[in-house]
């Protein structure tokens, strides 16, 4: 694609306005960090470390296994474990195999799993050795066409004595009972060749991931990105990302080589865990922390803080939730997390204050980016020097994408700087379409000037400094009284009451106005408020037609497993209530 030069004078200097030479298969940055960095360690879990030769010598064998058992370019393979760390090995060997990585929710129900495999076709699928995850495997794979189950045991991933200890307590966990037929990971690796077979990928065509979205506001969908979409998006993104490694010094990119360490808390089944933790941890030959569940300790996220001061990770990608959540830590004091350099948040629209608590309490930085499942995930990401990082904003489309804000209704008439329509974005990363549905691709592609765009369901605008805003989901908007009203503008005011842990507004029904506003309110720990205080607040900090009329305080908002908030949730639960 073209250079195309973003109109703002506060474009990062050094930083190019395209790149190139990304187009090669996915599975090369694991082999090109095993050969510069063959000794370095690439994942860490629970103490136990794997190295960069390690990892791609088990990729090699999962690889040499899946096409032993006759699996050919473009099958699909689905992986539905949690972050461990045979993670990595596993879906580079199935990019090694030419094969389709599917990556799956681990906290699925057997129904949801059946019908991903399904929906995919997928053949193998590897799990884990659980009491829970391994029977909803189970029933999963039953009318499916899945030949192969592979079972994943953290046992053989940990340190010789915790092994040892723990299997005598019997703290692993394990399922019950096996399966006839199932195979075990460890057996299989065992039992292959080291020795990937040859098979000719075409990056810019070939499939290396369908990734599941949308389930949040219906059936899920498979985004089908290429090898080159996801290529793209690391190499787009090391441009980008500039660091301040010491004190007083220029920043610069990302140094590779071992210098840095990645706190993998978002799953890597998503596409914001898997780009921004495992794969661009490999890309530097830097370090994974493998964490399984953020939420473990007591209270929660003690362990992850552990953690973080133990191994000291200098990069955090997360969503909003956590950064509340490590803000509102009863014990966060306790905790030293100067190491972190750089924070870099997307999934979810950041509130400012959330930002700001986040980063006055622990003297670390957030950059606050944008994308979708559909875009691998990273089209735009704000400058991440101060000087130039804007709060609030979504900063600037990645080197060689671009992005327009069109009218809703046509999505075909690019709008004027400063007025809201629906994001669309035209890049490098922008997946090849949804898996089997053209239906739906014909809704959400446009040709716009001789190129692709993706309509995103995004509301937005171009600010005067060129930086770009989100305003809302477009199914999200209220209308109050002809009025529109995002539900993030509520949110990100209710987050600054002192008070307020997480906030969510929804429309609901209202005889005069059509809708009005409810906020659902999660108080921080150890707070009490009311109703009238809360109301009273909105109406010091808020116009008269986007007040919430209703409060409603809950112990917990209802999240997803990466963190989002679930308006829907909330929203079909008042459907339920006025029926």
């Amino acid at each position: 694609m073209a250079a195309t030069t973003w109109p703002t004078p506060n474009w990062p200097q050094d930083v190019p306005h395209d790149v190139s030479d990304y187009e090669k298969p996915l599975y090369s940055v694991l082999d090109e960090s095993a050969q510069a960095y063959p000794n370095l360690v690439y994942t860490l879990f629970n103490d136990a470390t794997r190295t960069y030769a390690q990892v791609k010598d088990t990729a090699d064998r999962v690889a040499n296994f899946l096409v032993s058992g006759g699996i050919q370019k473009g099958d699909r393979v689905a992986i539905f474990l949690p972050n461990l760390p045979q993670y990595p090995a596993i879906f580079f060997g199935i990019l090694k195999s030419g094969a389709v990585c599917v990556t799956c929710n681990p906290l699925y129900t057997a129904n949801e799993l059946n019908y991903q495999l399904n929906d995919a076709g997928a053949k193998v699928v590897f799990c884990m050795d659980h009491p829970q995850l391994y029977p909803t495997t189970v029933a999963a794979v039953k009318d499916s066409g899945v030949e192969s189950v592979i079972i994943c045991s953290v046992k053989s991933y940990l340190p010789k004595i915790k092994a040892l200890l723990g299997g005598l307590l019997g703290k692993i966990p394990k399922a019950q009972h096996h399966e006839s037929g199932h195979l075990f990971f460890d057996e299989i690796v065992a039992s292959a060749q080291p020795r990937p077979p040859a098979v000719e990928i075409n990056p810019a065509e070939d499939l290396a991931l369908i990734i599941y979205t949308g389930g949040t506001t219906g059936v899920p969908k498979g985004a089908a990105l290429t090898h080159a979409n996801i290529t793209y998006d690391l190499k787009a993104s090391y441009e980008w990302i500039r660091l301040v490694h010491e004190p007083g010094a220029k920043p610069e990119k990302v140094r590779k080589g071992g210098h840095h360490v990645y706190l993998g808390v978002l799953p890597w089944y998503h596409s914001f865990g898997m780009t921004c933790a495992l794969l661009s941890a490999c890309a530097a030959g830097a370090k994974l922390i493998c964490i399984p569940n953020p939420r473990e300790g007591n209270p929660p996220f003690t362990d992850v803080l552990k953690i973080v001061q133990k191994h000291k990770p200098t990069i955090m990608p997360a969503v909003p939730t956590i950064f509340v959540a490590f803000t509102n830590h009863p014990h966060l004091a306790r905790y030293d997390l100067n190491s972190l350099m750089g924070c870099f948040s997307g999934g979810a629209p950041l509130p400012p204050e959330v930002c700001r608590q986040f980063e006055e309490k622990t003297g670390s930085v957030i950059f606050e980016g944008y994308g979708l499942s559909e875009t691998a995930p990273i089209a735009s990401v704000n400058p991440t020097s101060l000087a130039q990082r804007k709060i609030g904003t979504i900063g600037f489309p990645l080197p060689g994408t671009d992005i327009k804000v069109i009218d809703i209704n046509t999505g075909l008439n690019e709008l004027p700087r400063g007025e809201d329509g629906e994001i669309a974005i035209c890049g490098p990363q922008v997946m090849q379409g949804y898996w089997q549905r053209p239906e739906e691709n014909e809704n959400v592609f446009r040709e716009i000037d001789g190129k692709r765009y993706f309509l995103t369901g995004d509301i937005g605008h171009i600010d005067e400094e060129g930086y770009i805003l989100i305003t809302d989901r477009k199914k999200d908007m209220i209308i109050v009284g002809g009025f529109n009203v995002y539900p993030r503008d509520v949110e990100d005011i209710l987050f600054t009451h002192p008070k307020v842990a997480l906030a969510a507004a929804v429309g609901v029904p209202d005889a005069k106005r059509g809708e009005t506003v409810k906020a659902f309110i999660q108080l921080k720990p150890g707070k009490t408020a009311t109703a009238e205080e809360i109301l009273a607040f909105c109406k010091e900090n808020m116009a008269g037609y986007k007040r919430p009329k209703i409060v409603e305080f809950r112990d917990a908002l209802p999240v997803s497993n990466v963190g989002k908030v679930l308006r829907r949730v909330l929203r079909d639960e008042e459907s339920e209530k006025a029926k």
